[in-house]
């Protein structure tokens, strides 16, 4: 099964975990590394989605482990067939989680880290030295306004703002 056939199938059980799903990104190529490419072969594609549910950014070390073995359930001959780093949309940033360490990496517990990617100033995304080359790319940034804008009308709205 290729990766993208894939999709469908995580699809679903990441909206049985989190809930409906709001946004979908388009496919991008994933082409500013080749990383993954042992483990998942090549070529790799990225998809992005955004969740209807707001959480607490708290949550996020659960989530990721939840993350972690819906990767491991997809697996085959221990090789992931598919790498999911979930994250958050706060109005002034946007943060992932991962289980890599680094020095610009923040320990939130189980094991995991968040991972300031971008912060909002002025009106737009602000790229970190840091920041993945594909989340510093337009059309990650592009998905990411929207994903943003809705953001900040459902946090208005369960907040009776």
């Amino acid at each position: 099964m290729e990766n993208k056939d894939l999709f469908s199938t995580v699809s679903s059980d990441l909206a049985e975990f989190f809930g409906p799903v709001d946004l979908i990104s388009r496919w991008y190529p994933f082409d500013f590394t080749t990383y993954y490419e042992p483990e998942m072969g090549a070529p790799l594609f990225r998809r992005i989605m955004a969740f209807k549910a707001l959480i607490e950014q708290k949550q996020l070390s659960d989530i990721k482990v939840t993350t972690n073995s819906l990767e491991q359930r997809h697996s085959e001959e221990d090789k992931r067939k598919i790498n999911i780093d979930p994250g958050y949309m706060a109005h002034e940033r946007f943060v992932l989680a991962t289980g890599k360490n680094f020095a610009h990496r923040i320990y939130i517990g189980k094991g995991m880290y968040a991972d300031l990617t971008l912060i909002f100033q002025k009106g737009d995304f602000v790229t970190l030295p840091w920041t993945y080359p594909d989340y510093a790319h337009e059309h990650v940034l592009s998905y990411l306004r929207q994903v943003r804008k809705k953001y900040v009308v459902d946090f208005k709205e369960r907040c009776n703002l």
